[in-house]
């Protein structure tokens, strides 16, 4: 069977999702591909910062979301190793008030919240590609032919891949396969049935190379994370309860009680055990994310490590530009029968520059979080020294204010016709 579309995005996580809200509020109909036979919730939450509100904003679904999900406006950072508590403050800009601070969310609720206002018909689930191809069609023009592993042939103008860390669509452009940190993320959800009775807010602790940290997400949920530098002897991933036990007796051994309690209530099917990968920041400023009628957003563009919370934001920003690029480009189409390929390449040196310095400011972020793996050496003794008495204290605030702070110009308004 062969369908021809328009516009196909691969991929239904956060990208694929925003993505084709994006185009549907400046008129395009996307069809999204996603090879799971319902939305996929890999992990339980996710930090948006106030740029990704913006984002939500232009997509029109922020109401949906911030009544449920208050501000942090703090973390509270403990040096396990000296007992010293720094105070970082997550300010927002100052023309939108509203938007500071930033809320840990449900991953799953804001997938949802994406596909309601999509049309019925728009994701096609249980649809996994296997192969990409470009043709020549009897009048010239030209198509990306996508086979999918039930048979199903489909032939597109614009195919955008969203289909995370190990793209196959990044990797038919040619983008490099990401890289591992030398870091591991053991990520769950606490749940309290009668609440948990802690303030709102974000508490880290560092240790030597590990960094662990609870982020309130209402009253009776806490997201929590262990990040290390060591990997598991034995491959208990799958299990949930060695990996508990893993963290309690091991990576967070000697960890402050209350943290301890909180991974005590872990909801066992919310637990994940990954490495931190992302792409070498050369190869998005310098690489192919473009290539005639094909593109890639979010992960699949810019995996980054967690360290700035800006995976999930970036990658909303990301949608709302590829699409305003598409509508922009589309007032010439009349004209210009390569209209659509110069509005991915304007999206792509849209975003090039500032994805590259988020990977790599992400990077940076982590290995000095974690002193620059927890060791004696030199460098290592210089980042903690770098970490305690600059990077907490001076950076970081100004760091997710400089994030945000050009991000008023993420709106949508140029409708097709």
């Amino acid at each position: 069977m062969i369908i021809q579309e328009e516009i196909v995005i691969v991929g239904g996580g956060i990208a694929g999702l925003a993505t084709a809200l994006a185009l549907k509020r400046v008129g395009f109909q996307a069809r999204v591909l996603e090879q799971n036979p319902e939305l996929r919730a890999g992990g339980s939450a996710l930090t948006l910062a106030p740029n990704a509100w913006f984002a939500l904003r232009a997509l029109g679904i922020d109401d949906k979301l911030k009544p449920l999900y208050q501000p942090i406006q703090e973390s509270l950072v403990t040096n396990l190793d000296s007992g010293a508590i720094q105070e970082a403050k997550f300010a927002g800009t100052q023309d939108n008030r509203e938007n500071a601070g930033v809320r840990s969310v449900h991953r799953k609720v804001l997938l949802e919240a994406l596909a309601e206002e999509l049309p019925p018909d728009a994701i096609r689930f249980s649809s996994k590609l296997i192969s990409i191809k470009s043709e020549t069609l009897q009048d010239s023009s030209k198509v990306t032919v996508l086979h999918l592993e039930d048979g199903t042939v489909i032939q597109a103008k614009v195919v955008i891949g969203c289909d995370g860390v190990h793209s196959a669509v990044a990797q038919w452009l040619g983008l490099s396969q990401p890289l591992n940190s030398g870091r591991w993320a053991v990520r769950g959800l606490a749940v309290y049935p009668e609440g948990h009775g802690l303030d709102h807010g974000v508490k880290q602790y560092l240790s030597g190379g590990t960094r662990a940290g609870a982020l309130t997400i209402n009253s009776k949920e806490i997201y929590w994370f262990v990040v290390t530098y060591s990997s598991l002897e034995k491959d208990i991933s799958t299990n949930p309860e060695l990996l508990l036990e893993e963290v309690s007796k091991n990576l967070a051994k000697g960890f402050p009680s209350e943290f301890l309690n909180v991974v005590k209530h872990t909801d066992r099917s919310s637990l994940s055990w990954v490495p931190l990968l992302f792409r070498a920041p050369w190869n998005i400023a310098f690489g192919n994310a473009y290539s005639g009628g094909v593109t890639v957003a979010g992960d699949a563009m810019h995996p980054m490590t967690p360290d700035l919370g800006q995976g999930g934001c970036s990658a909303l920003e990301d949608a709302v530009i590829l699409a305003r690029c598409i509508s922009q480009a589309h007032l010439t189409a009349a004209t210009d029968r390569h209209w659509l390929e110069k509005a991915l390449k304007r999206y792509v040196e849209a975003r090039r520059w500032r994805v590259t310095w988020l990977v790599a400011g992400a990077w940076f972020a982590g290995w000095v979080q974690q002193g620059g793996g927890g060791g004696q050496e030199w460098w290592s003794v210089l980042a903690r020294w770098f970490r305690d008495r600059f990077y907490y204290p001076f950076i970081l605030p100004r760091t997710r204010n400089l994030i945000s702070g050009d991000c008023g110009d993420l709106i949508l308004s140029d409708k097709r016709d």
